[in-house]
């Protein structure tokens, strides 16, 4: 583990290396204290680079056994060895010659989990971002591309299956019951997308007929006895495959394809080149143990993996700077495959929801970045919001800008241009210019500068002229180390939607380009004017979330229940509803501050039961919908002078309120979404069951609440409608008997299976209110968590300061103490799972002045910690900032 250099790497200083190494031969003599390691680097020099130019490898606590040039072993005088880099002050002057490094590695104490390490007996790496130089000395960056050729070596009791990337070579029997096998990429790549994986698996395998009838072998290794949970992910990636062909021309290149599915790891999943490894919990599912989302997960980052060797592997990023390129990218890619697979209204709503829940917060706070950071001290945490949901907005944003045939026609030549180079957000958007004819400098903004746009709008309507006119003005907040922001590019989708409910032809004079439907923004002022508007229209702005901003507009209550009852968008149509929601929940959380009694008004809670009776809106839609607002989307909206407790039941009592106007018709539609014994993972199913859970919610706010939630709990076939249940119980119930019974029962029913606990362990951390802290502190003293798996921290601990605003917020500190102690505890093992964990504490300065103390004494006290880790102490320090 590195602690603090203190080193701050800039844009503006990336240099080509001096060297490049074409081709590495790496031998694995695999055991669990002591793996041999021997790489034979075939190194040239760059054209150009000074002949006095040091060789200087990566490292990261390495252990040199060995080390020859051209076959001869070099004395200690020619080369300089530290755990963290080889020197070799005068390499050979000759355009190629050979570097044979042998290293030895202990896989078992390797608690980091980056380079090798052992997850329940599986030997496993991951190297994204700087985890290959904890293998061997390199030039680990991701402007290094070389034809990777491995050998494994190991015992075959303890390894039957050796796996690496690209396709198989051969194998074969060695002596003392050992065995090997031979990989070869033919494809160059960068060392981070290297992937060893060896042990005792058990595997999913089928096949796949590419579109020019290449037979490609598909198999998915996970452990042995839970072979049929991989069925769904086997069937996402077929589907992932030929989606991929079909929409954007891009066929799998290799003779197989292997996914690797383990229990400890730090990310959700690894696309290295055709040996993707995965956190289990995004592989294994059947109706028992997983929930409709986690089926919907397992699709959405099967394909992120796979659209990955595209988008990633084929092109990768010339540096670390570039992130966005390959991650902003290849989301994009996968929220479109997901919204072709399921609903595409839903998945954008989903989508909208998750950016303004943890990048929005981002861009507002101390960690905020641009999508293509210009510096970093530890590139870890750039695999933020900001870098991937951001940056497939950014690129959602250009295929608006560009329309579907253009976009697809520069992406063409992206894959054409590229293929094989590693290269930078300019070349991106080069073929966007070059097959449009357009200038992308000013589009190009969303890349370089942080923060969220705003945009100011105000309606005027003449109707002796039949016109209306829009006043549009652009800013962009201050972010930290940016205080000055230049005027951005913002694609804003709309349309006047008439009393009829349908959308309003118009005629348009002065004012911004409008295209398509789309309202370009550039400059500070807009004043658009519109002719021949016989009524005054509603506004429906923003159609679809066509920019990732915010907006400032007035409109009265009549008119955003108008849009929630008829605009014919459907994000927008769901905004009308949520923007009603969270504006009650704000003078609600106000009122209780002020001392009053809670007041909402019938036409919302009767909009929510007509939108929940609404069918020709789909169920998914509708359960959507009548989704509250979450307490932290409340706290960004209010922005200062937050008080947890009071937002907290001003969304309770918003739930009563709802629950109790509407529970004849909430009963009636839950009666009707009753199914047969049957279970199905499509969307429908799924959207129907997400209706009835939704209803079940507001229903558990009456005096019946605890039985009918335990009854469903009791009687669900699957996880989906049980783990709802638990959860409605412990939310609204925390200290009912039915609360402690289901409790028990769902541990007695999954104690045995990790990813299943973990979802009792997410229960249970996101029970609110002061008692929490304790809950915690208990769970954590349970047999089955353990601070070393990431899973089980993140289930625990992220759940409760992420999901649990009452509790962690608890007024007197403890919420702070208890995620101070625990992140420096898990820092010692994992530091990037520490310092991922400390991101929670990133709007600590939004609370109230009492809070507000205690989250910075609690951050104080982290920056003042002995020996923190690059990774941990960056985020504290700049949260404190």
């Amino acid at each position: 583990m590195r602690t603090d250099t203190g080193q701050v790497f800039r844009l503006e200083d990336y240099r080509p290396s001096s060297f490049l190494i074409p081709e590495i031969d790496l031998t694995f003599r695999l055991a669990p204290e002591a793996t041999i390691v021997v790489a034979r680097l075939t190194i040239e020099r760059r054209g150009g680079a000074p002949l006095d130019t040091p060789l200087v490898l990566d490292g990261d606590g390495l252990n040199l056994k060995q080390l020859e040039l051209e076959g001869v072993a070099l004395p200690a005088s020619a080369y300089t060895a530290t755990p963290d880099s080889l020197t070799i002050a005068r390499p050979p002057l000759t355009g190629r010659f050979t570097l044979t490094v042998e290293t030895e590695l202990s896989p078992h104490t390797n608690q980091a989990l980056m380079g090798l390490y052992l997850s329940n007996g599986v030997y496993c790496t991951q190297c994204e971002t700087e985890g290959f130089r904890r293998i061997t000395y390199f030039l680990d960056r991701p402007d290094i591309l070389s034809v990777y050729r491995v050998r494994i070596e190991a015992e075959r009791a303890e390894a039957p299956l050796l796996l690496s990337n690209g396709n198989p070579v051969e194998g074969g029997t060695l002596a003392g019951g050992r065995h090997y096998a031979i990989w070869h990429d033919p494809f160059p790549k960068p060392s981070y997308l290297f992937a060893l994986v060896a042990g005792k698996l058990g595997a999913v395998t089928d096949s796949f007929v590419t579109a020019s009838g290449r037979k490609v072998a598909l198999a998915i290794h996970v452990e042995p006895g839970k072979e049929a949970r991989a069925s769904y992910a086997m069937d996402a990636l077929k589907r992932s495959m030929r989606w991929d062909e079909e929409r954007f021309g891009r066929e799998y290149d290799l003779d197989v394809f292997n996914i690797v599915a383990v229990s400890d790891f730090n990310m959700g999943a690894m696309e290295n080149k055709g040996l993707n490894v995965f956190n289990d919990k995004y592989v294994l599912a059947d109706e028992e143990t997983a929930t409709d989302t986690d089926f919907a997960s397992i699709e959405a980052v099967i394909a992120h993996e796979y659209f990955h060797n595209w988008t990633g592997n084929r092109i990768t990023c010339r540096d670390w700077f570039q992130l966005c390129l390959k991650e902003g990218l290849t989301v994009y890619r996968d929220h479109e495959f997901s919204a072709d697979q399921r609903s595409r209204a839903v998945k954008r709503i989903a989508e909208v929801r998750t950016l303004r829940a943890h990048q929005f917060p981002e861009d507002q706070g101390p960690l905020a970045h641009p999508v293509r950071p210009r510096r970093y001290r530890e590139i870890n945490h750039f695999n933020t919001s900001t870098v991937y949901e951001k940056g497939s907005e950014v690129v959602r944003m250009i295929h608006t800008i560009l329309g579907p045939a253009t976009f697809r026609a520069g992406m063409d030549l992206y894959f054409e241009r590229h293929d094989g180079e590693a290269v930078t957000i300019e070349d991106f958007l080069k073929v966007f210019e070059d097959v449009s004819g357009r200038d992308l400098t000013q589009f190009a903004l969303w890349y370089h500068q942080a923060g969220t746009p705003n945009l100011t709008i105000t309606a005027g309507y003449n109707k002796e002229a039949a016109e209306l006119t829009l006043d549009i003005e652009q800013s962009v907040p201050p972010t930290p180390s940016e205080t000055r922001k230049r005027l951005m590019h913002i694609p804003l989708a709309f349309a006047l939607v008439g009393k009829d409910g349908k959308d309003i032809d118009y005629s348009h004079v002065d004012g911004a380009a409008i295209e398509n439907g789309v309202l370009h923004i550039r400059k500070r002022r807009h004043s658009v004017r519109f002719s021949d508007v016989d009524e005054r229209p509603a506004l429906s702005l923003n159609r679809g979330f066509s920019a990732p901003i915010t907006m400032s507009i007035e409109q009265t209550l009549d008119e955003r229940a108008f849009l929630a009852r008829h605009d014919s968008d459907p994000f927008s149509r769901w905004q009308a509803f949520n923007t009603l929601l969270t504006d009650a929940l704000m003078n609600g959380a106000r009122q209780y501050r002020g001392g009053k009694a809670h007041d909402f008004s019938e036409e919302l809670t009767a909009l929510a039961g007509a939108i929940a009776a609404n069918e020709s809106l789909e169920p998914a839609f509708r359960a959507l919908a009548l989704a509250l607002p979450a307490e932290a989307d409340i706290a960004r909206e209010l922005g200062q002078n937050i008080d947890p407790d009071a937002i907290f039941a001003a969304r309770e009592a918003l739930a009563v309120a709802i629950g109790d106007a509407n529970q004849g018709l909430f009963e009636r539609l839950a009666a009707g979404l009753a199914g047969d014994d049957a279970f199905s993972p499509d969307a429908a199913s799924a959207g129907r069951r997400a209706l009835a859970n939704a209803l079940l919610d507001y229903l558990s706010t009456g005096s019946r609440g605890p039985e009918r939630a335990a009854h469903q709990f009791a009687t669900a076939n699957n996880m989906t409608d049980r783990a709802a249940a638990l959860s409605i119980l412990a939310n609204r119930h925390p200290n009912r008997a039915e609360t402690t019974e289901a409790l028990a029962a769902f541990e007695a029913r999954c104690h045995s299976d990790a990813l299943v606990l973990d979802k009792w362990f997410q229960v249970q951390a996101a029970m609110p209110g002061p008692q929490a802290v304790d809950r915690v502190g208990r769970l954590m003293r349970h047999p089955a968590f353990s601070i070393a798996n990431p899973n089980r921290v993140r289930s625990l601990i992220g759940t409760f300061s992420t999901a649990n605003q009452t509790g962690f917020h608890r007024a007197d500190g403890g919420g702070y103490q208890l995620f101070a102690d625990t992140v420096l505890e898990v820092e010692k093992r994992n530091p990037q799972v520490a310092a991922r964990l400390a991101t929670a504490m990133r709007s600590w300065r939004s609370l109230e002045p009492v809070r507000q103390e205690k989250a910075r004494q609690a951050l104080a006290r982290l920056s003042a910690a002995l020996n923190l880790s690059a990774d941990l102490r960056d985020i504290v320090e700049r949260t404190l900032a």
